[in-house]
Protein backbone atom coordinates (compact mmCIF):
# COMPACT_ATOMS: atom_id res chain seq x y z
CA UNK A 1 0.00 0.00 0.00
CA UNK A 2 1.40 4.06 -0.81
CA UNK A 3 -0.66 4.63 2.44
CA UNK A 4 -2.36 3.10 5.55
CA UNK A 5 -6.42 1.82 4.82
CA UNK A 6 -8.67 3.97 6.51
CA UNK A 7 -12.70 3.96 7.47
CA UNK A 8 -13.49 7.12 4.69
CA UNK A 9 -11.14 4.23 1.83
CA UNK A 10 -13.41 1.23 3.65
CA UNK A 11 -16.66 3.13 3.28
CA UNK A 12 -16.32 4.10 -0.16
CA UNK A 13 -14.74 0.92 -1.29
CA UNK A 14 -17.98 -0.68 0.26
CA UNK A 15 -20.61 1.88 -1.42
CA UNK A 16 -19.01 0.85 -4.58
CA UNK A 17 -19.45 -2.26 -4.81
CA UNK A 18 -23.37 -2.25 -3.29
CA UNK A 19 -23.76 -0.09 -5.86
CA UNK A 20 -22.27 -2.54 -8.55
CA UNK A 21 -24.39 -5.29 -6.96
CA UNK A 22 -27.92 -3.30 -7.08
CA UNK A 23 -27.02 -2.25 -10.66
CA UNK A 24 -26.85 -5.90 -11.20
CA UNK A 25 -29.96 -6.66 -9.37
CA UNK A 26 -32.08 -3.87 -10.81
CA UNK A 27 -30.44 -4.77 -14.80
CA UNK A 28 -31.82 -8.23 -14.18
CA UNK A 29 -35.05 -7.54 -13.35
CA UNK A 30 -35.50 -4.99 -16.30
CA UNK A 31 -34.15 -7.93 -18.43
CA UNK A 32 -36.48 -10.55 -17.12
CA UNK A 33 -39.67 -8.03 -17.83
CA UNK A 34 -38.22 -7.51 -20.94
CA UNK A 35 -37.88 -11.11 -21.55
CA UNK A 36 -41.49 -11.68 -20.59
CA UNK A 37 -42.44 -8.96 -23.41
CA UNK A 38 -40.40 -10.52 -26.28
CA UNK A 39 -42.16 -14.03 -25.94
CA UNK A 40 -44.89 -12.60 -27.17
CA UNK A 41 -43.07 -11.73 -30.41
CA UNK A 42 -42.77 -14.02 -33.63
CA UNK A 43 -39.24 -13.48 -33.60
CA UNK A 44 -36.97 -16.16 -31.44
CA UNK A 45 -34.01 -13.83 -31.51
CA UNK A 46 -34.50 -11.57 -29.43
CA UNK A 47 -35.70 -14.17 -26.59
CA UNK A 48 -32.29 -15.01 -27.31
CA UNK A 49 -30.27 -11.76 -26.89
CA UNK A 50 -32.29 -10.85 -24.09
CA UNK A 51 -31.67 -14.21 -21.92
CA UNK A 52 -28.39 -14.18 -23.03
CA UNK A 53 -28.17 -10.58 -21.30
CA UNK A 54 -30.03 -11.35 -18.50
CA UNK A 55 -26.47 -13.80 -17.54
CA UNK A 56 -23.86 -11.17 -18.66
CA UNK A 57 -25.73 -7.76 -17.64
CA UNK A 58 -25.21 -8.54 -13.93
CA UNK A 59 -21.49 -10.33 -14.04
CA UNK A 60 -20.80 -6.90 -15.89
CA UNK A 61 -22.40 -4.33 -12.99
CA UNK A 62 -20.99 -6.49 -10.52
CA UNK A 63 -17.39 -6.58 -12.23
CA UNK A 64 -17.54 -2.68 -12.72
CA UNK A 65 -18.18 -2.52 -8.86
CA UNK A 66 -15.39 -4.48 -8.18
CA UNK A 67 -13.34 -2.28 -9.98
CA UNK A 68 -14.55 0.78 -8.83
CA UNK A 69 -14.09 -0.41 -5.61
CA UNK A 70 -10.40 -1.66 -6.13
CA UNK A 71 -9.79 2.21 -7.14
CA UNK A 72 -10.98 3.85 -3.93
CA UNK A 73 -8.47 1.31 -2.04
CA UNK A 74 -4.80 2.48 -1.48
CA UNK A 75 -3.06 -0.58 -3.45
CA UNK A 76 0.19 -0.64 -5.00
CA UNK A 77 0.54 -0.71 -8.51
CA UNK A 78 1.17 -4.41 -8.93
CA UNK A 79 -1.85 -5.28 -6.90
CA UNK A 80 -4.08 -3.04 -8.35
CA UNK A 81 -2.84 -4.13 -11.86
CA UNK A 82 -3.19 -8.40 -11.27
CA UNK A 83 -6.81 -6.25 -9.62
CA UNK A 84 -7.50 -5.25 -12.78
CA UNK A 85 -6.75 -7.97 -15.04
CA UNK A 86 -8.31 -10.41 -12.82
CA UNK A 87 -11.63 -8.96 -13.23
CA UNK A 88 -11.05 -8.04 -16.89
CA UNK A 89 -10.62 -11.74 -17.52
CA UNK A 90 -13.77 -12.40 -15.98
CA UNK A 91 -15.69 -10.57 -17.94
CA UNK A 92 -14.09 -11.76 -21.17
CA UNK A 93 -14.97 -14.95 -20.13
CA UNK A 94 -18.60 -14.08 -19.20
CA UNK A 95 -19.07 -11.85 -22.61
CA UNK A 96 -17.22 -14.74 -24.35
CA UNK A 97 -19.88 -17.26 -23.00
CA UNK A 98 -22.70 -15.04 -23.45
CA UNK A 99 -21.49 -14.68 -27.31
CA UNK A 100 -21.21 -18.07 -27.35
CA UNK A 101 -24.67 -18.88 -26.73
CA UNK A 102 -26.25 -15.88 -28.39
CA UNK A 103 -24.54 -16.36 -31.72
CA UNK A 104 -25.30 -20.18 -31.44
CA UNK A 105 -28.75 -19.15 -30.53
CA UNK A 106 -29.47 -17.10 -33.63
CA UNK A 107 -28.09 -20.01 -36.02
CA UNK A 108 -29.89 -22.82 -35.19
CA UNK A 109 -33.21 -19.88 -35.10
CA UNK A 110 -32.19 -18.90 -38.28
CA UNK A 111 -31.73 -23.12 -39.49
CA UNK A 112 -35.41 -23.69 -37.82
CA UNK A 113 -36.67 -21.01 -39.57
CA UNK A 114 -35.55 -22.06 -43.06
CA UNK A 115 -35.55 -25.60 -43.02
CA UNK A 116 -39.14 -26.04 -42.24
CA UNK A 117 -40.78 -28.36 -39.80
CA UNK A 118 -38.58 -29.34 -36.58
CA UNK A 119 -35.10 -28.40 -38.08
CA UNK A 120 -32.03 -28.28 -36.16
CA UNK A 121 -28.85 -28.12 -37.68
CA UNK A 122 -26.00 -28.63 -35.30
CA UNK A 123 -23.29 -28.58 -37.55
CA UNK A 124 -23.09 -24.51 -37.64
CA UNK A 125 -24.40 -24.41 -33.80
CA UNK A 126 -21.12 -26.41 -32.79
CA UNK A 127 -18.72 -25.03 -34.97
CA UNK A 128 -19.96 -21.52 -34.20
CA UNK A 129 -19.87 -22.56 -30.51
CA UNK A 130 -16.33 -23.39 -31.29
CA UNK A 131 -15.02 -20.68 -32.90
CA UNK A 132 -16.12 -18.18 -30.39
CA UNK A 133 -15.35 -19.73 -27.65
CA UNK A 134 -11.45 -20.33 -29.21
CA UNK A 135 -11.35 -16.82 -29.82
CA UNK A 136 -12.51 -15.79 -26.72
CA UNK A 137 -9.27 -17.96 -25.42
CA UNK A 138 -6.84 -16.22 -27.26
CA UNK A 139 -8.50 -12.56 -26.13
CA UNK A 140 -7.69 -13.86 -22.48
CA UNK A 141 -4.63 -15.42 -23.32
CA UNK A 142 -3.66 -11.84 -24.54
CA UNK A 143 -5.05 -10.04 -22.05
CA UNK A 144 -2.65 -12.17 -19.37
CA UNK A 145 0.05 -11.41 -21.41
CA UNK A 146 0.85 -14.63 -22.93
CA UNK A 147 2.20 -14.28 -26.33
CA UNK A 148 -0.27 -16.59 -28.80
CA UNK A 149 2.17 -16.57 -31.69
CA UNK A 150 3.77 -19.59 -30.39
CA UNK A 151 0.43 -21.39 -29.93
CA UNK A 152 -1.08 -20.39 -33.47
CA UNK A 153 2.50 -22.08 -34.62
CA UNK A 154 2.06 -25.26 -32.82
CA UNK A 155 -1.75 -25.42 -33.57
CA UNK A 156 -0.78 -25.28 -36.92
CA UNK A 157 1.77 -27.98 -36.84
CA UNK A 158 -0.72 -30.50 -34.56
CA UNK A 159 -3.48 -29.41 -36.54
CA UNK A 160 -2.24 -31.27 -39.97
CA UNK A 161 -1.04 -34.54 -37.52
CA UNK A 162 -4.91 -34.33 -36.36
CA UNK A 163 -6.16 -33.89 -40.07
CA UNK A 164 -4.55 -37.22 -41.27
CA UNK A 165 -5.72 -39.05 -37.84
CA UNK A 166 -9.11 -37.68 -38.23
CA UNK A 167 -9.98 -38.12 -42.28
CA UNK A 168 -12.99 -39.85 -41.80
CA UNK A 169 -14.29 -37.54 -39.35
CA UNK A 170 -13.34 -34.33 -41.35
CA UNK A 171 -14.56 -35.78 -44.64
CA UNK A 172 -17.84 -36.60 -42.75
CA UNK A 173 -17.63 -32.85 -40.91
CA UNK A 174 -16.86 -31.09 -44.65
CA UNK A 175 -19.18 -33.15 -46.43
CA UNK A 176 -22.11 -32.38 -44.04
CA UNK A 177 -21.42 -28.25 -44.75
CA UNK A 178 -21.69 -28.86 -48.57
CA UNK A 179 -24.87 -30.64 -48.19
CA UNK A 180 -26.53 -27.89 -46.10
CA UNK A 181 -24.24 -24.94 -47.83
CA UNK A 182 -25.80 -26.36 -51.28
CA UNK A 183 -29.17 -26.50 -49.71
CA UNK A 184 -30.06 -29.50 -51.15
CA UNK A 185 -31.42 -31.36 -47.75
CA UNK A 186 -32.38 -29.55 -44.89
CA UNK A 187 -33.57 -30.35 -41.82
CA UNK A 188 -37.67 -31.33 -42.38
CA UNK A 189 -37.05 -32.18 -45.60
CA UNK A 190 -38.55 -35.99 -46.49
CA UNK A 191 -35.54 -37.98 -48.54
CA UNK A 192 -35.15 -41.12 -49.43
CA UNK A 193 -31.69 -42.57 -50.61
CA UNK A 194 -31.08 -45.05 -53.73
CA UNK A 195 -29.74 -47.62 -50.89
CA UNK A 196 -33.48 -47.53 -49.63
CA UNK A 197 -33.41 -45.19 -46.48
CA UNK A 198 -36.31 -42.92 -46.72
CA UNK A 199 -37.82 -40.64 -43.76
CA UNK A 200 -37.40 -36.77 -42.44
CA UNK A 201 -34.16 -35.53 -41.59
CA UNK A 202 -34.25 -34.23 -38.22
CA UNK A 203 -30.51 -32.80 -37.58
CA UNK A 204 -27.02 -32.91 -39.86
CA UNK A 205 -24.05 -32.78 -37.37
CA UNK A 206 -20.27 -32.73 -37.97
CA UNK A 207 -20.49 -36.47 -38.26
CA UNK A 208 -23.72 -37.98 -39.70
CA UNK A 209 -27.24 -37.09 -40.88
CA UNK A 210 -29.95 -37.96 -38.44
CA UNK A 211 -33.41 -39.28 -40.33
CA UNK A 212 -36.94 -40.41 -38.87
CA UNK A 213 -38.66 -42.84 -40.59
CA UNK A 214 -42.72 -42.80 -40.43
CA UNK A 215 -42.47 -45.83 -37.49
CA UNK A 216 -40.54 -43.05 -35.57
CA UNK A 217 -37.20 -44.74 -35.81
CA UNK A 218 -34.32 -43.02 -36.43
CA UNK A 219 -31.52 -43.71 -39.35
CA UNK A 220 -28.42 -42.75 -38.69
CA UNK A 221 -26.60 -42.16 -42.14
CA UNK A 222 -22.91 -40.90 -42.45
CA UNK A 223 -22.92 -37.27 -44.44
CA UNK A 224 -20.24 -39.08 -46.95
CA UNK A 225 -22.88 -41.67 -47.60
CA UNK A 226 -25.69 -39.00 -48.12
CA UNK A 227 -23.79 -36.60 -49.99
CA UNK A 228 -21.91 -39.37 -52.85
CA UNK A 229 -25.16 -41.29 -53.05
CA UNK A 230 -28.78 -41.22 -55.40
CA UNK A 231 -31.26 -39.23 -53.46
CA UNK A 232 -34.85 -38.27 -53.98
CA UNK A 233 -35.70 -35.11 -51.98
CA UNK A 234 -39.80 -34.90 -51.91
CA UNK A 235 -39.87 -31.39 -50.52
CA UNK A 236 -37.89 -29.41 -52.85
CA UNK A 237 -38.08 -27.72 -54.65
CA UNK A 238 -42.32 -27.77 -53.76
CA UNK A 239 -43.10 -30.01 -50.59
CA UNK A 240 -46.92 -30.16 -52.52
CA UNK A 241 -46.45 -33.22 -54.93
CA UNK A 242 -49.25 -35.99 -56.83
CA UNK A 243 -50.11 -39.22 -56.27
CA UNK A 244 -50.91 -41.92 -58.76
CA UNK A 245 -53.67 -44.40 -57.87
CA UNK A 246 -54.50 -47.47 -60.35
CA UNK A 247 -57.45 -48.01 -61.07
CA UNK A 248 -59.74 -50.48 -63.34
CA UNK A 249 -63.53 -50.73 -65.01
CA UNK A 250 -65.29 -53.70 -66.74
CA UNK A 251 -65.27 -53.57 -70.19
CA UNK A 252 -69.50 -53.06 -70.20
CA UNK A 253 -68.76 -49.67 -68.54
CA UNK A 254 -69.55 -46.06 -69.70
CA UNK A 255 -66.31 -44.63 -69.62
CA UNK A 256 -67.78 -41.35 -69.77
CA UNK A 257 -69.77 -41.92 -66.74
CA UNK A 258 -66.71 -43.45 -65.09
CA UNK A 259 -64.85 -40.34 -65.19
CA UNK A 260 -67.31 -37.98 -64.11
CA UNK A 261 -68.01 -39.94 -61.28
CA UNK A 262 -64.37 -40.42 -60.35
CA UNK A 263 -63.62 -36.76 -60.60
CA UNK A 264 -66.23 -35.76 -58.84
CA UNK A 265 -64.91 -38.34 -55.93
CA UNK A 266 -61.50 -36.62 -56.37
CA UNK A 267 -63.01 -33.45 -55.24
CA UNK A 268 -64.45 -34.41 -52.24
CA UNK A 269 -61.13 -36.01 -51.35
CA UNK A 270 -59.49 -32.85 -52.06
CA UNK A 271 -61.79 -30.30 -49.99
CA UNK A 272 -62.63 -32.46 -46.99
CA UNK A 273 -59.49 -34.45 -45.87
CA UNK A 274 -57.13 -32.99 -44.26
CA UNK A 275 -53.25 -32.90 -45.86
CA UNK A 276 -54.98 -32.77 -49.45
CA UNK A 277 -54.89 -30.04 -51.53
CA UNK A 278 -58.22 -28.21 -52.40
CA UNK A 279 -57.07 -26.29 -55.53
CA UNK A 280 -55.64 -29.33 -57.61
CA UNK A 281 -57.46 -30.26 -60.71
CA UNK A 282 -58.62 -33.57 -60.73
CA UNK A 283 -57.89 -35.59 -63.87
CA UNK A 284 -58.73 -39.47 -64.93
CA UNK A 285 -56.00 -40.83 -67.93
CA UNK A 286 -57.24 -43.89 -69.43
CA UNK A 287 -54.13 -46.04 -70.75
CA UNK A 288 -54.84 -49.80 -70.63
CA UNK A 289 -57.17 -52.08 -72.04
CA UNK A 290 -56.07 -55.51 -69.84
CA UNK A 291 -57.30 -58.71 -69.67
CA UNK A 292 -60.60 -58.39 -67.47
CA UNK A 293 -60.22 -54.83 -67.23
CA UNK A 294 -59.89 -51.15 -68.97
CA UNK A 295 -57.51 -49.19 -66.58
CA UNK A 296 -57.02 -45.63 -65.98
CA UNK A 297 -54.71 -44.29 -63.37
CA UNK A 298 -56.21 -40.97 -60.80
CA UNK A 299 -53.99 -38.33 -60.42
CA UNK A 300 -54.51 -36.85 -56.77
CA UNK A 301 -52.99 -33.60 -55.12
CA UNK A 302 -51.35 -34.01 -51.21
CA UNK A 303 -49.60 -31.68 -49.09
CA UNK A 304 -46.76 -33.67 -48.33
CA UNK A 305 -45.50 -37.02 -48.34
CA UNK A 306 -46.64 -38.70 -45.56
CA UNK A 307 -50.53 -37.39 -46.47
CA UNK A 308 -50.35 -39.46 -49.12
CA UNK A 309 -51.17 -41.98 -47.13
CA UNK A 310 -53.99 -41.27 -45.69
CA UNK A 311 -55.39 -39.31 -49.14
CA UNK A 312 -55.15 -43.04 -50.83
CA UNK A 313 -56.89 -44.78 -47.78
CA UNK A 314 -60.35 -42.09 -47.93
CA UNK A 315 -60.22 -41.69 -51.75
CA UNK A 316 -60.30 -45.85 -52.28
CA UNK A 317 -63.03 -46.20 -49.57
CA UNK A 318 -65.01 -43.18 -51.11
CA UNK A 319 -64.58 -44.36 -54.79
CA UNK A 320 -65.15 -48.21 -53.75
CA UNK A 321 -68.44 -47.05 -52.57
CA UNK A 322 -69.61 -44.45 -54.87
CA UNK A 323 -68.98 -47.22 -57.38
CA UNK A 324 -71.20 -49.71 -55.94
CA UNK A 325 -73.90 -47.38 -55.70
CA UNK A 326 -73.55 -46.18 -59.58
CA UNK A 327 -73.65 -49.98 -60.69
CA UNK A 328 -69.65 -49.39 -62.01
CA UNK A 329 -68.29 -53.12 -61.52
CA UNK A 330 -64.57 -53.69 -60.65
CA UNK A 331 -64.24 -57.14 -62.32
CA UNK A 332 -61.38 -59.60 -60.41
CA UNK A 333 -58.98 -61.05 -63.40
CA UNK A 334 -60.65 -63.75 -64.70
CA UNK A 335 -59.12 -66.37 -67.48
CA UNK A 336 -60.44 -69.10 -70.00
CA UNK A 337 -58.70 -72.06 -70.53
CA UNK A 338 -60.31 -74.08 -73.71
CA UNK A 339 -58.43 -77.90 -73.97
CA UNK A 340 -58.52 -79.42 -77.60
CA UNK A 341 -58.33 -83.11 -77.88
CA UNK A 342 -56.26 -84.20 -80.39
CA UNK A 343 -57.30 -87.56 -82.80
CA UNK A 344 -56.85 -90.75 -81.03
CA UNK A 345 -56.74 -89.60 -77.36
CA UNK A 346 -58.73 -90.70 -74.90
CA UNK A 347 -61.67 -88.41 -73.46
CA UNK A 348 -60.44 -87.36 -69.94
CA UNK A 349 -62.58 -88.52 -67.24
CA UNK A 350 -64.81 -86.01 -65.62
CA UNK A 351 -65.42 -86.05 -62.36
CA UNK A 352 -68.43 -84.65 -60.55
CA UNK A 353 -67.82 -82.49 -57.55
CA UNK A 354 -68.62 -83.70 -53.71
CA UNK A 355 -71.46 -82.55 -52.46
CA UNK A 356 -71.16 -79.91 -50.00
CA UNK A 357 -71.43 -81.33 -46.32
CA UNK A 358 -75.04 -79.90 -44.53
Amino acid sequence: MNRALTLHDAIVAGIALAAGIAAGLLLRAVLKWLGKHALRTRWSGDDIIVNALRSVVPWAALCAGLAAATAALPLTATVGRNVYRTLTVLLILVVTLTAARVITGLVKSLAQSRSGVAGSATIFANITRIVVLAMGMLVVLQTLGISIAPLLTALGVGGLAVALALQDTLANLFAGVHVLASKTVQPGDYIRLSSGEEGYVVDINWRNTVVRQLSNNLVIIPNVQLSGTNMTNFTRPEQRLTILVQVGVGYDSDLEHVERVTIEVVKSVMNEITGAVPEHEPAVRFHTFGDSRIGFTVILGVGEFSDQYRIKHEFIKRLHQRYRSEGITIPAPTRTVAFQQSEGSPIPHQREAPEPMP
